[in-house]
């Protein structure tokens, strides 16, 4: 995938995950301060975003259940997304797409492809034949998985709070076979 000429997509490695607690902190609350709907809303503090990578994706990471890509540029992360492959007995072809997110300053470079594109290999090559997301409808995100070739199921009506706003939003569920 064409993404910005200083742009490298980095696996991360499950003994190096907490290492890159910083970097993913600082990543995740300039995206949720810009308005992302990622599960977070405002006040965020940075303190809080680092947190949630410590407690809530290191230690999957670090178990083989979940898998973590970086966008870096100029040593910056500027971009990262998570395959989720801890699912019940009844769905080992399955596997789930959390938190991509590409740093405010660096849309539109191609770095969210990039990354899903290095997603999509790894649940190849972990035997998984369908991957799902959830989205906030209507969010950029949405034509992107569209474009990717992710099928809309449907939308949920006010299922997560606007991030600035006192409001809930509606969701979209897709999905894509591989």
């Amino acid at each position: 995938m064409r993404t910005r000429a200083d742009t490298t997509i980095v696996a991360v490695a499950p003994d190096e995950a907490a290492g890159h607690v910083p970097a993913l902190g600082l990543l995740l609350h300039d995206c949720v301060t810009a308005g992302a709907s990622i599960n977070f809303v405002l006040p965020f503090s940075l303190r809080e975003a680092e947190a949630f990578w410590r407690i809530k994706v290191v230690p999957p990471v670090e178990a083989g259940t979940r898998s973590l890509w970086l966008a870096v540029s100029s040593d910056r992360v500027v971009g990262s997304v998570q395959l989720d492959t801890d699912t019940p007995p009844n769905q080992p072809h399955r596997a789930e797409v959390t938190k991509l997110m590409v740093h405010p300053d660096m849309r539109r470079g191609g770095i969210a492809r990039a990354l899903m594109a290095a997603l999509e290999q790894r649940a190849r090559e972990k035997g998984r034949s369908l991957i799902t997301l959830d989205t906030r409808t209507g969010d950029i995100a949405e034509p992107l998985y569209t474009s990717l070739g992710y099928i809309t199921v449907g939308t949920i009506p006010g299922f997560c709070r606007d991030t600035v706003k006192e409001r809930y939003d509606p969701t979209t569920i897709m999905y894509k076979q591989l």
